[in-house]
C-alpha cells in the first residue's frame, strides 16, 4: 500500500511559479516510479510529468517542457513539480501518482497503481 498525499495548490496570476508537494507513505518509495497528472473541468485526466525511481529519468508533456520541473527526495519520500511562468490553460486538479510494481517512469494513467487526492492550481488571466 501506498498513502499520497499532495499539497502546495493555490491561486495565482499568469506567470507566476507554484510548487508542488507529494509525501508518500507506506511501501518504501524510493523503488516506485512517480507521476503528475492533471484534470480540468469537462476535460480527460492528462499527463503532466514523471519520474523514475533515482530521480535519473525525466519525462514531460509538451505542453509543460521548459515551464515545470519533476523531482524527488527519496530521504524525504516526497516528490515535487515546480511550475513557473504558470498560464491560465494549467487550471486543474493535479494528482500525484505512483507505480507500485515499477521504478520506470510512465506517461499513462493505467499504468499508476496508487493515487492522490488532487490539490487544485488555478491561474488567472
Amino acid at each position: 500500500q501506498v498513502q499520497l498525499v499532495e499539497s502546495g495548490g493555490g491561486l495565482v496570476q499568469a506567470g507566476g511559479s507554484l510548487r508542488l508537494s507529494c509525501a508518500a507513505s507506506g511501501r518504501t518509495f524510493s523503488t516506485n516510479a512517480m507521476g503528475w497528472f492533471r484534470q480540468a473541468p469537462g476535460k480527460e485526466r492528462e499527463f503532466v510529468a514523471t519520474i523514475n525511481w533515482s530521480g535519473g529519468i525525466t519525462r514531460y508533456a509538451d505542453s509543460v517542457k521548459g515551464r515545470f520541473t519533476i523531482s524527488r527526495d527519496n530521504a524525504k519520500n516526497t516528490v515535487y513539480l515546480q511550475m513557473n511562468s504558470l498560464k491560465p490553460e494549467d487550471t486543474a486538479v493535479y494528482y500525484c501518482a505512483a507505480r507500485y510494481y515499477s521504478g520506470n517512469y510512465a506517461v499513462g494513467p493505467n499504468e499508476y497503481d496508487y493515487w492522490g487526492q488532487g490539490t487544485q492550481v488555478t491561474i488567472s488571466s
